[in-house]
């Protein structure tokens, strides 16, 4: 196989793999045995899904979470430099998107090492196309303060960003706190404006609905405590 470094797809969520990956990313994953993951025990747990038989002992993994140190992720690389493969995996969908991957890329791409991403579920990408919002325009912010008065300025600016540039906007909170974050949307935001909820894309409790944050106080949402999801918001 071709010596590249590889952005390997995983899974959203509890669904099967051959919903979500083509059966080409399953060749290219049995290539490689040189794998930089953002958490070991769950990139093992993908490998396993994609082929039982794979010798998970005999494989290398290069940390690349929190908790590891970005100095160490050129040295992830050598092996690619002496012409073998190496694969990225993130711990849910695309790596490199909002994604420490991201950092490994760059490394890649100063030093004129091949990259190649493959085909696989981005929540980001899946979000716009159910919101029925602008695909031609959209931007994700990833995660807004926590603190109260920051967050209800980081809405109403990304409030005011639809409005002004005709620009969809996207981010996320972390499934514990999202029923906090829909209670700040419905204070902080106009009546007319659009909100699209995504959550759970592409497993058993994939629930998607865009309303007006009018509408949506006057609606019961699905219980999102447990389930990932990403909010959207439009004018």
């Amino acid at each position: 196989m071709e010596a590249a470094l590889y952005l390997i797809p995983v899974t959203l969520g509890d669904t099967p793999l051959e919903r979500v990956l083509p059966s080409y990313n399953r060749t290219v994953v049995l290539g490689i045995r040189h794998f930089i993951v953002e958490e070991v025990r769950t990139a093992r747990r993908f490998l396993k899904q994609v082929e039982r038989s794979i010798d998970i002992d005999a494989l290398t993994f290069y940390p690349m979470g929190k908790h590891a140190d970005a100095a160490l992720f050129a040295r992830y690389l050598e092996p690619l430099r002496r012409g073998e493969p190496v694969g990225v995996i993130s711990e849910a969908g695309c790596p490199a998107v909002a994604d420490p991957g991201a950092d490994v890329v760059a490394v890649a791409q100063r030093e004129g090492l091949k990259v190649v991403p493959l085909v696989g579920p981005s929540s980001i990408l899946l979000a716009v196309m159910a919101s029925g919002f602008n695909g031609q325009s959209f931007a994700f912010h990833g995660y807004l303060p926590i603190d109260p008065a920051a967050r209800t300025k980081a809405l109403k600016r990304l409030e005011s960003l639809a409005i002004s540039e005709n620009q969809t906007q996207l981010f996320i909170e972390t499934p514990y706190r999202n029923a906090r974050m829909v209670a700040d949307i419905m204070r902080a935001c106009r009546p007319q404006t659009r909100l699209c909820v995504a959550a759970g894309l592409t497993t058993p409790q994939e629930y998607v609905r865009t309303l007006t944050v009018k509408q949506w106080r006057e609606t019961k949402m699905p219980e999102l405590a447990k389930v990932p999801a990403i909010f959207v918001l439009y004018k």
